[in-house]
């Protein structure tokens, strides 16, 4: 098969890279000066053993597909649709992206939808290079069908990432996976608010309660820590890498870019929409997914925002 990585950043280059290295056929796809980057010099790749540079077709948009190909999506929730739009509906898609609601989404329009629920460190700030903090394995990844369950297609996938530099396993409830993924994801609005200030975590476990009790109310199973830490153990740990500053996730990395748009909807947002359908106040979630999107529309850096007027804004809510 031919993996065609869809947003090459810094998890989707990560697998492309680790496929490649596992000697498969990959095309990755980026936007910018991402894109010219990777076709003039390759991608850079530094991990806590290693510094290499890889020369990995690239693409800015789509290319002609073949039978064979599966897409790997790993842009933002948000670009979900647009990211997908030039391509084929009858090529198998695998949404390596945090959040639960691209799968439903892509099943719209694509027969062959599996989710990833990805745990893999890593980061992209500058054109053409890509961190990964785990280690010894540089992520794990559980791979399924959607609607649950496990073909051959997932199993291959599973094997293909498993070859180099990944742990990858075929699991028939990803999606449970990837609801208690989301739990974890749910601070990812608090880090780029305020940063890794004192009271930060207390914000991220008030944000969790609240899913948690969504989630009973709504009868969605979801993995628990105490599920991470068994399949997981050591196996990623986060290591620091000589030279290379880690700043934070995800949206904290949408900030420091300035990209002008975050995945709030899609985490935070996602908690609030299950509030509502399940008549079950989130004050928590709803003030993250606000505060995240002003502060990404109005292009500020991450940890911009007081730890106190956080939670000022929060606890006003909660009483309102």
């Amino acid at each position: 098969m031919r993996y065609i990585v869809i947003g090459a950043g810094a998890v989707g280059g990560t697998i492309g890279a680790r496929l490649h290295q596992g000697g498969h056929e990959v095309v990755l796809v980026a936007r910018g000066a991402h894109h010219e980057a990777l076709k003039r010099d390759g991608l850079r790749l530094i991990t806590p053993d290693s510094d290499e540079t890889l020369r990995i077709p690239a693409a800015s948009g789509p290319i002609p597909t073949r039978d064979d190909d599966v897409l790997i999506l790993a842009t933002k929730s948000q670009d979900t649709l647009a990211a997908l739009d030039p391509w084929p509906t009858d090529l198998p898609v695998v949404c390596a992206q945090n959040g639960v609601a691209n799968e439903r989404t892509v099943l719209r329009r694509s027969e062959q939808v599996y989710g990833m629920c990805v745990w893999l460190p890593s980061q992209h700030l500058e054109p053409g290079v890509v961190a990964a903090h785990g280690h010894p394995y540089s992520g794990l990844l559980h791979v399924g069908r959607y609607p649950p369950g496990v073909d051959d297609l997932a199993g291959r996938i599973a094997d293909d990432l498993g070859k180099h530099g990944l742990l990858a396993r075929a699991t028939p409830d990803v999606m449970r996976w990837k609801h208690g993924k989301l739990l974890n994801n749910l601070g990812n609005a608090v880090e780029a608010l305020v940063g890794h200030a004192d009271g930060m975590a207390e914000l991220a476990d008030r944000a969790r309660a609240e899913a948690m009790s969504v989630f009973e109310h709504a009868g969605i199973p979801y993995s628990t820590a105490e599920d991470e830490r068994r399949v997981r153990g050591h196996q990623v740990d986060v290591v620091p890498i000589e030279g290379v500053r880690r700043g934070g996730g995800s949206s904290w990395q949408s900030l420091a870019r300035g990209s002008g748009s975050i995945e709030a909807d899609y985490l935070n947002g996602e908690i609030v929409l299950l509030g509502r359908e399940h008549g079950v106040p989130t004050p928590v979630n709803e003030v993250l997914r606000r505060e995240a999107n002003r502060v990404a529309r109005e292009k500020l850096p991450p940890a911009s925002m007081p730890v106190a007027e956080l939670t000022a804004l929060i606890d006003a809510r909660s009483a309102a």
